[in-house]
């Protein structure tokens, strides 16, 4: 009898054992592989002097001046983008939840850019913002903002806002439909009794719409922090982290070393510290977010 209690017990956890095999291979091996390389002397071209380093790598990183200005790159990258896309995915959210006549079209054409590629994102906003042909170009001028064209990726600031436009543009539905699904599960019964209570507009956004989309705006964000950040394709693209480096950032910077030098052990390196540089902001920003915790009146 208890050999067939075990077995039925058992059984469901053999059947997962399939997927977590999968994950193990596929998720787990890179990332523990990941960090053996990153203490190791692993250039591929010359396996013969091959070896465990400890922690030298790192320690280059710290010297490493590009690498300095590829991480603070990042950081700007990364806060500027994700701040755009999460307020005005909010306000594109909240539009969508109104009714009004066009809305379904409306849905469909704004969240089509989700659906671009990376590399076709790149392609399409580099000739937008191409000096001669670009349409960003003729719209500055059109409306008085400029006089002239200018060249937008031979200036390090005007590259990496071209490219925070791009990455933005892409981002936003992604936001907005996370948001917008949220909000869809709000009672209407709950709006109504604000109402009866003389609870205007903003009263009603800030005490009631936030506190219970906070989650899901908590999530989306932080899953667009680590996917921004990740980000190669749109950078790669459009100006390969120039010029003079003022685009780099971490991700790309680890591209172009393994593809220059084949060194894959201080590429490894650089991708072990941002594995833990995400971690601890994770474990930090839903601490403080208090993810899970709903209050509203």
């Amino acid at each position: 009898m208890k050999k067939k209690i075990f077995g039925k017990n058992a059984r469901p956890y053999l059947m997962l054992l399939p997927t977590f095999a999968i994950i193990g291979i596929f998720m787990l091996y890179p990332i523990f592989n990941t960090f053996f390389l990153s203490t190791q002397n692993h250039v591929l071209t010359n396996m013969k002097d091959a070896g465990f380093v400890g922690l030298d790598n790192f320690k280059t990183l710290l010297q490493d001046e590009t690498f300095i200005k590829a991480a603070g790159n990042s950081l700007w990258w990364t806060v500027v983008n994700v701040g755009l896309q999460a307020f005005f995915g909010l306000l594109v959210a909240l539009l969508l939840n109104m009714k009004f006549k066009g809305r379904g079209l409306f849905r469909a054409l704004m969240f089509t850019p989700w659906a671009v590629g990376g590399i076709l994102v790149a392609l399409i906003w580099s000739f937008m913002f191409n000096e001669s042909v670009g349409v960003v170009g003729d719209l500055l001028m059109k409306f008085g903002i400029l006089d002239h064209r200018m060249s937008w990726f031979s200036d390090g600031t005007l590259s990496m806002w071209a490219l925070t436009i791009a990455n933005t543009w892409r981002g936003i539905p992604f936001f907005a439909i996370s948001i917008l699904s949220s909000l869809q599960t709000i009672s209407v019964e709950i709006y109504e009794s604000a109402d009866v209570d003389g609870a205007n507009a903003w009263t009603k956004f800030w005490k009631i719409t936030l506190p219970l989309i906070k989650d899901t705006l908590l999530l989306t964000i932080l899953l667009r922090t680590i996917w921004t950040l990740n980000v190669v394709d749109i950078i790669y693209g459009m100006t390969k982290g120039g010029p003079n480096f003022s685009t780099l950032t971490i991700p790309v910077y680890i591209m172009m070393v393994f593809n220059d030098t084949l060194d894959a052990g201080y590429a490894s390196a650089m991708a072990v510290l941002m594995i833990l540089a995400l971690l601890i902001f994770s474990a930090i920003y839903l601490k403080v977010g208090k993810y899970g915790e709903e209050e509203y009146y």
